[in-house]
């Protein structure tokens, strides 16, 4: 029987009425899948009643939020004095007429430090939120939350150009310089900015890209007008990346001008259409200048050639780390736990950076892989019949996460993968998501395309469009191949596959970045080896010996005097290099 606390777990996931698999009896009936529990919404709590079993009751929501609906539908004052508004406006060059069109409200609001004040409000969507701006100090505020994209519902469908400032204030001024098309993003630049990046706790506060998909989509241009700070370059670093840099321009703001509303008061609004209209087109990958990379070579010349991130894996990490924009393949005799072993690196990649993934696995199912990432999170069993096994708690939890840092592309029309469907559905995951890494598991089940002559020659073209695709979305991509059937020793075992043992093409060995397979020893260790480096920055080739724990799916370090004595005996000299194989482009 089911406690009332795990219950009460599982129930409160749900925020509209629905049915579900009765969590107490589901498990014990024959037709385990049937949904024989009703629930029911009202207010903060859920009712509940299963026709199987009869279990019945209400669980309340002690973290409750209100449905979507009830969130946009937030209280917005009446516009009482619009000469505050007009004078506010006409002091930063903007013109007052502006603020009909585009919903900007005013009245007395309380700011954190300053007390109440007058203020002027920026009315976002359906009544979504009010951002609210002090006209008496710099403090801001917020009702609600805002999760579009401002000024989105002005822009006209034959829009052909799309301009993405970074406040409120500058797409008035944009708007007083003429320019109708331009949206601002609702929460600024990013606060914390490394690299050129958004940290990971601000890189989900994207959401609004993916809810502008279809405009974006439609424009034939993107032109990124933010801030020429540090935060404003790491805004449209990531903008660029959803959005797709093939679609970007970037506004170069004149000397001593920080943003549009900046132009807009101290060159006017001609300058200001002028710079917009001036955009130069983002550098795509190839077609940089030397002072593209300037930032580049200033760190490469204090801090020299600096590895990728972590495996979480010591020993691994001396082999390689990883690296965005790069391609790894991955391959290992059936059962040897490749999968597993880049299951391990993602989530290990998600605990201490924030990175989320896409997973197309063709041989597990999302069901049975959530299960196995569960288990990876937890450290404890999934599955009935395991020694100390996860609670029902502990699971939720576990599925919860999973959720926040997992897409999976799942081909559930019966129609054929392609590399184009799989790049398709990636891209819409760099967008609405902002992925990372990207899992493709295995190739053997991807379709060729009828237009290439040999498969030889399907599997360089492929290869190309995926190391592309890295490159231009700064994501790491794992493809785990099959290698040909191996010959078996004397002794009867198996020699370590490698590159150009992978089934159908020396392309694999060519095209990789990193090339790394997983091994099951004679001695039943899981031995990692790396076959190729192209970058030796990023590492070096050779090998190391793993624990496995079968019950959790997790590896871990293994202990110098664990490690099995035939093992460096066995260690290849992996020292091949592209020349050494005649590889058809």
């Amino acid at each position: 029987m089911l406690n009332r606390e795990d219950l009460d777990s599982i129930l409160v996931q749900y925020t509209e009425d629905t049915r579900i698999v009765c969590p107490s009896c589901g498990s014990t009936r024959k037709k385990k899948g049937q949904k024989t529990m009703r629930l029911t919404m009202d207010g903060n709590s859920t009712l509940y009643y299963c026709h199987h079993c009869g279990l019945t009751g209400k669980t309340k929501h002690p973290d409750y939020i209100e449905p979507a609906p009830k969130i946009r539908a937030i209280s917005v004052p009446k516009t009482t004095d619009k000469q505050l508004i007009s004078e506010y406006l006409s002091g930063r060059g903007i013109d007052p007429e502006v603020a009909n069109k585009y919903s900007v409200v005013n009245g007395k609001k309380f700011f954190n430090g300053h007390g109440e004040q007058n203020a002027i409000g920026f009315v976002y969507g359906n009544k979504e939120a009010v951002k609210w701006r002090s006209t008496e100090s710099k403090a801001f505020t917020q009702d609600g939350a805002a999760r579009t994209l401002w000024g989105v519902e002005h822009i006209q469908d034959d829009a052909t150009v799309l301009v993405i400032v970074e406040g409120e204030m500058d797409l008035l001024a944009c708007a007083t310089a003429g320019i109708d098309y331009c949206v601002s993003v609702p929460n600024g630049a990013p606060i914390k900015v490394s690299s050129k990046k958004p940290s990971p706790e601000q890189d989900n506060k994207f959401s609004y890209v993916w809810a502008a998909k279809d405009l974006i989509e439609r424009v034939d241009r993107v032109v990124i007008a933010v801030d020429g700070d540090d935060a404003g370059v790491a805004l449209a670093e990531e903008l660029a990346r959803r959005i797709g840099r093939a679609k970007c321009w970037a506004v170069d703001w004149p000397d001593e001008c920080k943003d549009a509303n900046d132009v807009l008061q101290k060159l006017g609004p001609d300058a200001l259409a002028s710079a917009i209209d001036q955009a130069a087109a983002m550098p795509l990958e190839g077609v940089y200048s030397a002072d593209d990379y300037a930032l580049d070579i200033a760190n490469l010349y204090d801090k020299g050639l600096v590895g990728g991130l972590s495996t979480g894996l010591a020993s691994v990490d001396k082999l390689f780390t990883v690296v965005p924009g790069q391609l790894s393949v991955v391959t290992g005799l059936p059962g040897s736990g490749k999968s597993e072993f880049i299951d391990q690196i993602m989530v290990n990649l998600a605990q201490s950076e924030g990175w989320r993934f896409a997973v197309a696995s063709f041989e597990n199912p999302p069901p049975l892989h959530i299960a196995k990432l569960s288990e990876k999170y937890v450290g404890k069993p999934f599955f009935e019949g395991m020694p100390n096994r996860m609670s029902r708690v502990e699971s939720v939890s576990a599925m919860k996460w999973v959720n926040d840092h997992f897409l999976f592309l799942e081909q559930r029309g019966g129609e054929a993968a392609t590399i184009d469907s799989i790049l398709d559905r990636a891209r819409q995951a760099v967008m609405r998501l902002g992925i990372r890494g990207l899992v493709i598991d295995p190739y053997n089940y991807i379709s060729q395309s009828k237009s290439v002559d040999n498969e030889h020659q399907g599997i360089n073209e492929m290869l190309t469009r995926l190391v592309t695709f890295a490159r231009a979305n700064q994501i790491h991509i794992w493809f785990i191949a099959h290698p040909a059937k191996m010959a078996t020793n004397p002794d009867g075992t198996t020699a370590v596959p490698k590159g150009m043992n992978i089934s159908g093409s020396a392309a694999f060995f060519a095209k990789a970045d990193l090339g790394i397979t997983v091994h099951l020893s004679p001695e039943k260790a899981s031995e990692i080896h790396v076959w190729k480096v192209r970058f030796k920055w990023i590492g070096s080739t050779g090998a190391t010996v793993l624990d496995y724990d079968m019950p959790t799916g997790r590896y871990s370090e293994l202990k110098l005097e664990d490690m099995p004595d035939p093992f460096t005996a066995r260690v290849p000299d992996w020292h091949e290099t592209d020349d050494d194989w005649e590889i058809e482009t």
